[in-house]
């Protein structure tokens, strides 16, 4: 069963709330970030990204780059920019793009559970993410950005959101990027415990985005166990943020792959090469997005082709049959000779809110060929994560993106 409690939110004065609520940090890189808390002081972006407020010369990773983070979040906390709930809340949020809603809980799920893999993951994660995000977490004794969790569709959760959300919103705004954001607090007590009963009802939660940050969490909570060995298991680092929504309600956007060259082949040796196991088709300069699993698109020479995966190379294996795997060990590596795409800095992952376009300006920039992706299921993310197998990098891109600076889960006094 998975343990979801309610916590005592730090959250945003509701005046400025559409103010403070940011990206999160790890879809900039410095630069960006820099560019977007310009004359935006109340940007949570500015805590979670504190490099920005040194010059460039600073190391990203310097002390006085967490101590910076600590020190604004506890300002923004004292001139009343951010208040804090006083008994333990459950909280609904909402978000809307494109006339599309996914409806989830803001809730504090249990390091127990991720260490039982009750909370089920399907990615690795790399150490020096993980050492950012543990710093920070652990120097300005907050969460500050809530992992997106799954989980099958219980129809008494439902039932009890949809309660909820017949209420008055505590928070309603339209981010820059058109994305609605809603947030109804929930504190009464009988609801609090109905959804916490209802939860334990639940045999597994997932993580779909926020593995760095769900690691981090655990391993800051491992520390402190470590210091504190009469630790209770009821303190609040024993716990995480995170918003938990229903597998139906979630959409994935493909993560599309651009590769620099073509290992030292000709286009048309490359050409030939992919006919081993794809079915090749060019189809104009019209940009081509897959229409079903199994079919990719590919941008080379100012020119889109139409790939089909031939029955040879499809699997019914949890990870061998996603698309990510059938291109990467179909072509990417046999072809490419991109053995390990976590590492190989001839290929970059674009993802799919940024459009197909994207692909074709990065190959008249920097790139040779690009690959447009069928998206991978929320199906497919279960399956894997269900057989406890790990997808290849970069296989989905969640939209819209849960905004950070909404909620923060303070570790302790």
């Amino acid at each position: 069963m998975a343990i979801v409690k309610p916590f005592c939110a730090v959250r945003p004065n509701p005046v400025v709330v559409s103010q403070v609520a940011a990206l999160p940090y790890d879809v900039f890189d410095r630069k960006e970030a820099c560019q977007v808390v310009k004359g935006k002081p109340l940007s949570f972006l500015n805590i979670d990204r504190a490099e920005t407020q040194f010059p460039e010369d600073v190391d990203i990773y310097a002390d006085c780059v967490y101590e910076k983070a600590r020190e604004l979040l506890e300002t923004r906390m004292a001139d009343g920019t951010f208040i804090q709930d006083e008994g333990p809340c459950y909280y609904v949020y909402q978000l809307t793009m494109d006339g599309r809603s996914q409806t989830g809980i803001v809730a504090c799920s249990s390091v127990d559970d991720y260490v039982a893999q009750v909370i089920k993951k399907h990615e690795n994660t790399r150490e020096e993410k993980e050492l950012d995000r543990i710093r920070h977490v652990d120097t300005t004794n907050a969460q500050t950005g809530p992992i997106f969790l799954a989980y099958r569709a219980v129809e008494e959760l439902d039932r009890l959101v949809g309660q909820v959300c017949a209420g008055k919103p505590i928070y309603s705004f339209t981010a820059p990027d058109d994305v609605e954001h809603k947030v109804w607090k929930i504190a009464a007590p009988g609801l609090v415990a109905r959804i916490g009963e209802a939860f334990e009802k639940v045999p597994a939660t997932y993580i779909a985005d926020g593995h760095h940050r769900a690691a981090s969490a655990v391993k800051v909570c491992l520390k402190r166990r470590e210091a504190h060995p009469d630790y209770t298991g009821e303190e609040p680092f024993n716990y995480f943020l995170s918003v938990l929504f229903p597998d139906e309600q979630l959409m994935i956007m493909p993560y599309n792959r651009v590769v620099q060259d073509l290992n030292g082949l000709s286009k048309e040796t490359f050409l030939d090469k992919l006919g081993a196991a794809f079915v090749v088709k060019e189809v104009g300069s019209y940009p081509y997005e897959p229409d079903a699993k199994g079919r990719f698109g590919m941008y080379l020479d100012g020119r889109w082709y139409f790939l089909e995966a031939k029955p040879e190379v499809l699997s019914q294996d949890p990870v061998k049959g996603l698309d990510v795997s059938i291109l990467q060990d179909a072509l990417l590596g046999p072809i490419l000779g991109i053995e390990d795409p976590r590492t190989d800095g001839r290929i970059d992952f674009i993802g799919g809110i940024r459009g197909l376009k994207e692909l074709e300006r990065r190959c008249r920039e920097d790139m040779t060929v690009a690959f447009s992706m069928y998206p991978t299921s929320i199906q497919e993310l279960l399956a894997v994560a269900d057989a406890g197998l790990l997808m290849p990098p970069k296989s989905t891109w969640f939209e819209p993106k849960l905004r950070s600076g909404i909620f923060i889960h303070k570790l302790g006094e």
